[in-house]
């Protein structure tokens, strides 16, 4: 029995090794990819070796909104004061029980028209379409049955004058160049159907007409630490899978797509609760099934600010939806793994969110049980072990600080000498603290998940700090 023990756990060690060795080398390759690349943007700009043109396409940006009369006036007034001459703002208001339409009709004096909608792509039914026009912006607002995002969404793309459309979560916030930004890859590359932009925690960020004019890190300490892992994730594989067109995943917060593409490959799908990425994994099947030559990118210039939320009871619930919607897209595209016609992207991408996304927490769960085991059969070499875990927390430690500080200075930010002490010891408990409890978030969230798929994801809002 214990020499079965052994050679369990023999082969246990081998395969964490070879887990986190994998696993580090990958964020270490991405985050050394990412700051060169944003080092070498800063570089072109100062040379004026970068894009600059009087060239738009012309664009829609969507906003789905539900609940949300604490901050959409605010998002809304922010979206007006972007630097690009050629876009509308199309809100759609998805059955709310509060008085977020109310609000806009009456802080920008819309008017109630009598507009049909044509339905390329299906969506509930519109209640009541309102317009307005602000600084020769046109603005809109379609009230509409409750159906959940995706459907609201589908209902912006129908409504939408524009052949680009964005979509933006109604308590986010733009800096003032982030169309601008976004539209880049396309004026660069027509073959470019989607592409993603950076999102940065809104808490603690105050704008002026659309630029920042005061940053530091969350009071809140469950807010810091999400600042800390979103400067990480969008700085680490999203630049890297930029590199071979393999990204998998545009946030629903922040990113622009080709909208004739998207109502072809069949809009959002209701029937999923991560439609942000099945949206992107579906626009590479379609594209690539159909020997369409086309390209989805990454823009980490082009900067969204969203609200992340104030409170573990919030973050858990969106984590959750998060993880379902990853297992859904990954699931209803499980075919594409290894398949000659996706290419690099069909084997590096999907493997990497297959083992180091959706299946890490059980994997996870699974070296602490073995560790019990190896307690209990007395087998196991603690001062390897905690030097082995201590190398481990160093290095992703490293990696969290290195992203967060090269987007302070590639962003031009200022932080105080106390942000950047906080930012250091944070670090760790981000690693140990927060990834253990959203770990156990992950590993429980396929439980009964199939009741909830229509429902929006609730959080509690907080007024946006801009002037």
């Amino acid at each position: 029995m214990m020499d079965a023990i052994k050679i369990f756990l023999f082969g246990v060690d081998i395969f964490f090794v070879v887990y986190l060795i994998g696993y580090s080398s990958f964020l270490f390759l991405s985050v050394l990819w990412g700051s060169n690349r944003l080092y070498t943007e800063r570089m072109n700009e100062k040379l004026k070796n970068s894009l600059h043109q009087d060239f738009y396409i012309p664009i829609s940006i969507i906003v789905p909104a539900h609940n949300e009369e604490i901050t959409v006036v605010d998002t809304v007034c922010t979206l007006l004061k972007q630097d690009y001459k050629l876009y509308e703002i199309v809100v759609v208001d998805d059955g709310s029980e509060d008085h977020t339409a109310k609000r806009l009709i009456e802080y920008f004096h819309m008017y109630k028209i009598d507009r049909s909608v044509r339905k390329r792509i299906p969506c509930k039914k519109e209640l009541a379409v309102y317009e307005a026009k602000e600084g020769g912006i046109q603005l809109t607002l379609v009230m509409k049955e409750n159906g959940g995002k995706a459907d609201t969404l589908n209902m912006g793309i129908n409504i939408s004058r524009f052949p680009y459309f964005i979509c933006i979560d109604a308590d986010s916030m733009l800096q003032r160049d982030s169309l601008r930004e976004i539209a880049k890859p396309v004026l660069e590359d027509n073959r470019t159907i989607a592409c993603g932009g950076q999102v940065r925690v809104s808490n603690g960020v105050r704008l002026i007409d659309g630029r920042v004019q005061d940053y530091s890190l969350p009071k809140k300490i469950i807010i810091a630490l999400q600042v800390l892992e979103y400067d990480r994730s969008f700085m680490a594989s999203r630049i890297f899978m930029d590199s071979f067109n393999g990204n998998l995943i545009i946030s629903g917060a922040f990113g622009l797509f080709e909208k004739n593409t998207v109502v072809l490959a069949g809009g959002y799908d209701n029937s999923t609760m991560g439609e942000d990425m099945e949206l992107v994994v579906k626009l590479h099947a379609f594209c690539r099934l159909n020997h369409l030559d086309y390209r989805i990118r990454y823009t980490p210039d082009a900067v969204c600010w969203s609200q992340a939320p104030g409170n573990l009871p919030d973050l858990m619930r969106q984590r959750r939806r998060w993880h379902i919607g990853l297992y859904e897209s990954l699931t209803k595209y499980k075919a594409a793994v290894g398949r000659k016609e996706y290419g690099i992207m069909g084997t590096v991408s999907f493997l990497y969110f297959w083992i180091y996304e959706l299946l890490s927490p059980y994997i996870e769960i699974f070296g602490i049980l073995t560790i019990i085991l190896s307690f209990w059969a007395n087998l196991i070499n603690i001062p390897f072990m905690l030097l082995f875990f201590a190398v481990y927390a160093l290095f992703g430690c490293t990696l969290t600080l290195v992203a967060f500080f090269s987007r302070i200075h590639t962003q031009q930010l200022h932080i105080t000498v106390w942000d950047g002490v906080k930012a250091i010891l944070l670090s760790g408990f981000e690693l140990v603290g927060l990834r253990f409890i959203l770990m156990l978030v992950r590993v429980n969230a396929l439980l009964g998940y199939q009741k909830n798929k229509n429902v929006w994801g609730e959080k509690e809002r907080y007024r946006h700090n801009r002037e």
